[in-house]
């Protein structure tokens, strides 16, 4: 073999390699997104775990709140049945997924609010310790879809930079969506004296 061949197959193999470590990191940086979606979904499903033991709690001391507590198991319904699989996630479906959470919330911050009409329930040690759970649970879901954010820009940068994103389109990897804000939570509060 001359040099000239030496040289082109030496290249060959150096560019097989460096493709392959692209390749690898892009791999590796999706699995990181994966690990942190598979986060959100546990605290959103703890989130679930303890709202019908917090209705229940409710239910005892303010069963005449019939509508908050309905309002509450029809939203903690609807955000059950929606499914999201990482591999198919999209902007439209995690926005479906997120009006369907801040829906839930709020239903929660109602059902809360009334615990202010019943010192008993207030005073209540269950509904005391289910409240800080479920107060722990909502830092942690913030948390969790924080990191997972952090991670999905991280991918999804290495996408679209070179070298990344040659290697990205060649193996038809795609882009996550983001968690985004409440459209709501840009609007200042109308308070009234």
């Amino acid at each position: 073999m001359n040099k000239t061949t030496l040289l082109v197959i030496g290249g060959l193999v150096c560019l097989v390699f460096w493709a392959v470590g692209v390749y690898n990191g892009l791999v590796t940086k999706d699995e990181g997104v994966k690990t942190a979606w598979s986060n959100v979904e546990t605290q959103y499903q703890r989130r679930m775990d303890l709202i019908p033991n917090l209705v229940n709690t409710v239910k005892g001391y303010a069963a005449h709140e019939k509508e908050t507590l309905e309002a509450v198991i029809k939203a903690r319904a609807e955000a059950t049945q929606i499914k999201l699989d990482i591999d198919d996630l999209s902007e439209e479906n995690l926005a479906k997924m997120q009006a369907a959470q801040s829906s839930l919330s709020g239903a929660l911050g109602r059902l809360m609010a009334i615990s202010e009409n019943y010192p008993e329930l207030k005073a209540n040690e269950q509904f005391q310790e289910l409240q800080a759970q479920l107060e722990g649970t909502e830092n942690r879901i913030s948390e969790a879809r924080r990191v997972y954010n952090e991670t999905a820009k991280e991918y999804n940068t290495d996408l679209r930079v070179f070298p990344g994103s040659l290697v990205a389109n060649i193996f038809g990897m795609k882009s996550h969506p983001y968690f985004k804000s409440d459209e709501k939570a840009s609007q200042a509060p109308t308070v009234q004296f």
